[in-house]
C-alpha cells in the first residue's frame, strides 16, 4: 500500500471519527480511543514501509558490490588463464627444441657406433689379409726360397676398397674431421661443425661416412631454423647416396622442414614416402604421428 493510499484511508477514518464525536460525549470518547489506536497503527505502518525501503536499498548496494567483485574475479581468472596458456605454449616450444637437439645427439651417438663397427670390420679384414700373407710366405719358405734371394712380396695388403679414406695433403685425417664434427654438433657448436663436415665432404667425399656428413649439414641448418637450406642438404643425401642408412631420417627431416616453410602439401608427401619406404623404422612411427597431428591421412587417398 502506498503512502498516499494510507494517508487517504487515515483521513477518512479521522473524518468519520469526528463526525461520530458530534453525536454525543460517550461515543466521542470511544471514537477518540479508536483514533489514537489508528494513528499508532498508521505510524507503525509508515515506519515499516520506511524500514523496508532502507533494507531494499542496502540489499541493492550489497548485490551491486557482489556483481562488481564477481566481474573483477572473472577478469583476474581470464588473465590467469591467458598466462597459463602462454606458459604451456612456451613449454611446448622449448620441448620441441629440446627434442630436436636430443634427436641430433642420438643420431651422433648412433653414427659413432656405426663408425666403430666400420673400423672394426676394416681391422678384421686387415688381420685376415695379414694372416693370408704370413701363410703365403710360410708356404713359399717351406717350398724352398733361393738362398740370399728376396722373397716376393705377394699377398701384401693393398688399400682397402669400400670407403677407406686416404689422407689428403694438407688436410686433417678423415677420422679427425668426422669425430670433431660429431663432437661439435652434439655440443651445439653448429658453425664449427658445419665447416668440419664440409671439409670432410671436400677431401673424403667417396668414403662410407660421407652420407652421414651430408646429413649432418642438413641437421645443422634445421637446428638454426634455416629450413630452405636444410631441405637442400637433405635432398643431397637422398640424391647422392641411394644406399645410405640415413635415407629414412633425411626424408623425414626434409618433410618436417617443408612443413616449417609452410609447404604443407610437399611436407605431407615426404612423410607419406617415409611411411611407404621405411616401414618399421623410428622415422615411420614419427611420420605417422605427425600426419595424424596435421589431420591428414597416412596414405594418399
Amino acid at each position: 500500500m502506498s503512502f498516499r493510499n494510507v494517508a487517504m484511508f487515515s483521513g477518512a477514518l479521522i473524518a468519520g471519527a469526528l463526525a461520530g464525536s458530534l453525536m454525543g460525549p460517550e461515543p466521542a470518547r470511544a471514537v477518540a480511543r479508536e483514533m489514537i489506536e489508528l494513528q499508532r497503527d498508521v505510524t507503525s505502518l509508515l515506519q515499516g514501509q520506511k524500514d523496508l525501503a532502507t533494507q531494499l536499498t542496502q540489499d541493492h548496494t550489497v548485490m551491486r558490490t557482489l556483481v562488481e567483485q564477481s566481474g573483477d574475479s572473472v577478469g583476474k581468472l581470464s588473465a590467469t588463464m591467458s598466462g597459463l596458456q602462454k606458459s604451456v605454449q612456451d613449454v611446448q616450444a622449448n620441448s620441441g627444441a629440446r627434442l630436436d637437439t636430443m634427436s641430433t645427439q642420438v643420431q651422433g651417438v648412433s653414427d659413432n657406433l656405426e663408425e666403430i663397427k666400420s673400423r672394426l670390420g676394416k681391422v678384421n679384414q686387415q688381420l685376415v689379409d695379414l694372416q693370408n700373407t704370413v701363410q703365403s710366405l710360410d708356404a713359399k719358405i717351406s717350398g724352398g726360397a733361393p738362398a740370399g734371394g728376396s722373397v716376393p712380396a705377394t699377398g701384401t695388403s693393398t688399400p682397402a676398397t669400400g670407403g677407406t679414406a686416404t689422407s689428403s695433403a694438407g688436410a686433417p685425417s678423415a677420422d679427425t674431421l668426422y669425430s670433431n664434427g660429431l663432437r661439435d654438433i652434439t655440443s651445439g657448436k653448429y658453425d664449427l661443425a658445419r665447416s668440419e663436415f664440409q671439409d670432410y665432404l671436400k677431401y673424403y667425399g667417396d668414403t662410407d661416412l660421407a652420407s652421414n656428413a651430408q646429413f649432418y649439414l642438413g641437421e645443422i641448418a634445421y637446428s638454426q631454423k634455416q629450413y630452405s637450406q636444410a631441405v637442400s642438404e637433405y635432398e643431397k643425401v637422398l640424391s647422392n647416396y641411394p644406399k645410405s642408412f640415413k635415407l629414412a631420417p633425411a626424408r623425414y627431416k626434409k618433410g618436417m622442414a617443408l612443413i616449417e616453410l609452410g609447404q604443407k602439401s610437399a611436407g605431407v608427401r615426404e612423410l607419406r614416402e617415409v611411411v611407404k619406404r621405411h616401414p618399421g623404422s623410428d622415422e615411420e612411427r614419427r611420420a605417422r604421428a605427425k600426419l595424424r597431428e596435421l589431420g591428414v591421412a597416412v596414405t594418399a587417398g
